[in-house]
């Protein structure tokens, strides 16, 4: 037996509590649904998640979800953002529609990013609260889906640029989706129709801090305003992100109603920033702005849009990584 000091006794205790501690370290461990750390998105698995995907325009088209559902998944989207109504200005999607939803977006390995797109573009907080009204209504199909659900509590609720009767809007909102027991990653779109992130940048952090659960990522909608050239799409994701917030881009064209939009930058910048970005949209927009499909049909050809989208050195194709639970 080799005698020991009481001095090397000490430090070889110590050595080995290190090992012990060290063998019991987490490391990166699942959790029940999407969670934010930082200015990152992780997905169940403790990997960073990077939405790469499209919008869908569900609920003006209801009867295409079995053809355009898989049609989107095989661009290699890894999540598709769903429009539904709250039956205030559309035809509402029930709790078993949105069952069903998210149970055909899941067997096509893809996220599901839910919106109520009834508030669009109004100031009243009224309007956001029949958005929070409905996710409570059908919040069955919400709990226990965290790891593949995500709520966009609303598209573009306040059409005005101000940022700071936007935010208290959403420090109203989150705390009653929270207390209602939705657990699920929330999304919240910036003030001005999504295209001012100048309201993020000013009270984003307020807003996060609202969510009891810290699970909050932001929007910003990509067109003529905040997508108009690459210093400005850059200049538009680097100020969120140095917040400290997490970010997505919840929608973008290649061109909108008063100018063009760079679609190329968008991606690029997405990708070096990590940042998500889902385009707008799938198809069936309106005569004056068919520019914005991506395909002729539910499960049509690609326009050139689309193929750009798709196929681009920074599309889908070529930056998508699936969930970790697929």
């Amino acid at each position: 037996m080799v005698k020991l000091q009481k001095g090397t006794i000490i430090t070889v205790i110590a050595a080995l509590i290190l090992v012990m501690l060290g063998s019991a370290a987490p490391k990166a461990s699942a959790a029940a649904g999407f969670y934010v750390s930082g200015n990152k998105l992780y997905d169940s698995t403790g990997k960073a998640f990077v939405m790469r995907g499209v919008n869908h325009s569900h609920t003006w088209f209801k009867n295409d979800l079995n053809t355009a559902i898989p049609a989107i998944a095989k661009t290699g989207a890894n999540t598709v953002r769903i429009v539904l109504s709250n039956g205030t200005q559309y035809t509402k999607d029930d709790l078993n529609a949105v069952k069903n939803i998210i149970n055909l977006v899941s067997q096509n390995k893809m996220i599901a990013v839910l919106e109520v797109h009834d508030a669009t573009g109004k100031d009243d907080y009224n309007s956001l609260d029949a958005a929070v009204n409905y996710w409570i209504s059908i919040k069955e199909a919400l709990i226990g889906k965290e790891d593949r659900v995500i709520v966009n509590i609303a598209n573009e609720w306040y059409g005005t640029w101000n940022g700071s009767a936007w935010a208290d809007g959403y420090k109203k909102a989150i705390p009653k989706l929270r207390n209602a027991g939705i657990k699920n990653t929330l999304i919240v779109d910036a003030a001005g129709w999504g295209q001012y992130p100048q309201s993020i940048v000013d009270y984003g952090q307020s807003v996060f801090a609202a969510d009891a659960q810290k699970n909050t990522v932001f929007s910003i909608h990509m067109y003529e305003y905040a997508g108009k050239d690459a210093a400005t799409v850059k200049a538009n994701m680097e100020n969120v992100l140095n917040k400290g917030l997490a970010l997505i881009i919840g929608e973008f064209g290649g061109y909108h109603t008063n100018g063009d939009v760079d679609e190329y930058a968008i991606m690029k910048y997405g990708q070096e920033k990590g940042v998500g970005w889902l385009a707008w949209s799938w198809y069936g927009n309106n005569s004056d702005l068919n520019y914005l499909d991506l395909a002729t049909g539910p499960n049509g050809t690609l326009t050139s849009f689309g193929n750009t989208v798709v196929y681009d050195t920074y599309g889908i194709k070529n930056t998508s990584v699936k969930a970790g639970i697929y």
